[in-house]
């Protein structure tokens, strides 16, 4: 059984037809021109904005329906007239990217294009469609560099569906819907092969609004949110944001969670351990960073910061359930400065006491610190439930498509592979939930 919100704005209705916005947008009004002076000077497009003119990238909007998504958000900011108006409009702009992708992989509404449905790369395209539109948007009144990027965050969490999280609330522990939260991650690694897709963000968009049952019967809802695979952001606080209002103790309050990324070929691993440290390996912007994982300000966390978190998931049942075709494993292994050492250490099953953390089971890139934020935050508020990380299969192409250069946007094998590996988060999640449902039972 499926959850379908139905409640959709003008302008979320507009992008979810890719109609044209002149109805949606504000209307212009008589006020007095300014200045060419009084303009704000507009940002050059990003590391990310700039892949959008490469082939691969238009070819994916083209295929998918989403092509004309960046023009017609242009179009309606151009008849914005004042930034209440802008930041409404780009709010619900963004939210209506969010549930236009979730329908065409949930098969809600028109197919767009010959790209199988279940694709997580036209959201990932047309939302740096969107931004590049918004970062060159030259209004005719005064909108300062702080208020442009506040209307840049609201278009990121609504179409990424950070801000519409929408659990049920309230009931008896031992029967009402259970509440879960999966979040997953653009695509990444794109100067490498820009045809790449990530399974974590196309099973996020599958699981989005769903509804599954426990091997008791008890249902639980779902819902998930996608992240972009850039360190500033993370620094910024964009999952702890995120997260907050559903880990605090209330009537919307989670009984599980698992952040996902893509991991290792050929398995799904349950990371036991996070770890404290950034790799340095390049983003999606191509930036770096080499340090100890930074706590943003303002929100709960241990003091002192902990080198290390664990995971909650039961992961001897799911590494002992059948879940599908892919093995399943626990994975113990951390990287370590040894208490009173130097050099960094492998450890297969896990730190030692006092020890510097240099790699988490996950490794020490943004998959593995977007599980060490979570359970950080998780332990930060006491909140016992079931919750860590989960690493997907890497998803390849098929044999004589692996050329970046030459090779198609998809392929038969491309499309089963990452449909097996949603198919199977998806029982990866419904067992948890069932153990998690027993526990609550008893």
């Amino acid at each position: 059984m499926r959850h379908i919100r139905t409640k959709v704005g003008v302008v979320g209705a507009a992008l979810l037809t890719a109609a044209p916005l002149a109805l949606s947008a504000p209307s212009a009004t008589a006020a007095s021109p300014v200045t060419a002076a009084a303009r704000q000077a507009t940002a050059a497009p990003t590391v990310e904005e700039q892949r959008l003119s490469q082939h691969v990238p238009q070819e994916i909007l083209r295929r998918s329906g989403f092509a004309g998504v960046a023009g017609t958000f242009a179009g309606g900011l151009a008849r914005v007239d004042s930034y209440g108006a802008a930041k409404r409009y780009v709010t619900e702009a963004g939210r209506g990217l969010w549930r236009r992708a979730v329908d065409r992989v949930q098969g809600r509404g028109p197919q767009g294009g010959d790209l199988s449905r279940d694709d997580d790369r036209p959201l990932y395209w047309a939302r740096l469609g969107m931004t590049k539109a918004l970062r060159e948007w030259k209004p005719d009144f005064r909108l300062s560099a702080n208020q442009r990027d506040a209307l840049m965050g609201a278009l990121e969490r609504g179409s990424r569906g950070q801000d519409s999280i929408d659990l049920p609330r309230g009931g008896h522990a031992k029967t009402r819907v259970l509440r879960v939260v999966v979040t997953g991650f653009d695509p990444f690694q794109l100067d490498a092969d820009a045809r790449r897709s990530n399974p974590s963000g196309a099973a996020a968009l599958a699981l989005d609004g769903t509804t599954v049952r426990t091997s008791s019967g008890r249902l639980a809802r779902v819902e998930t949110a996608v992240f972009p695979v850039r360190w500033a952001d993370f620094a910024a606080g964009t999952v702890e944001r995120t997260l907050l209002p559903y880990f605090r103790r209330g009537p919307r309050q989670v009984d599980l969670f698992t952040t996902i990324s893509q991991g290792r070929p050929g398995r799904f691993d349950l990371e036991r351990t996070n770890g404290a440290w950034r790799g340095g390996y390049p983003d999606n912007a191509r930036e770096s960073r080499t340090e100890t994982v930074p706590v943003p300000k303002g929100v709960p966390t241990v003091r002192p910061q902990p080198q290390w978190t664990t995971t909650t998931l039961p992961y001897a049942q799911l590494t002992a359930a059948s879940t599908g075709p892919f093995p399943v494993r626990d994975n113990t292994a951390v990287t370590e400065i040894p208490a009173g050492g130097s050099s960094p250490v492998e450890r297969p099953d896990g730190p030692t006491p006092g020890s510097t953390a240099r790699a988490g089971g996950g490794g020490d890139y943004l998959s593995n610190e977007i599980g060490y934020r979570a359970t950080l935050l998780r332990d930060a508020l006491k909140l016992k439930v079931p919750g860590g990380h989960l690493h997907t299969p890497v998803l390849q192409f098929g044999a004589g498509n692996t050329d970046p250069k030459t090779g198609e946007v998809t392929d038969p094998d491309f499309v089963r592979n990452r449909t097996t590996i949603t198919g199977q988060v998806r029982s990866i999640l419904t067992t948890a939930l069932s153990v998690a449902s027993g526990t609550m039972e008893k």
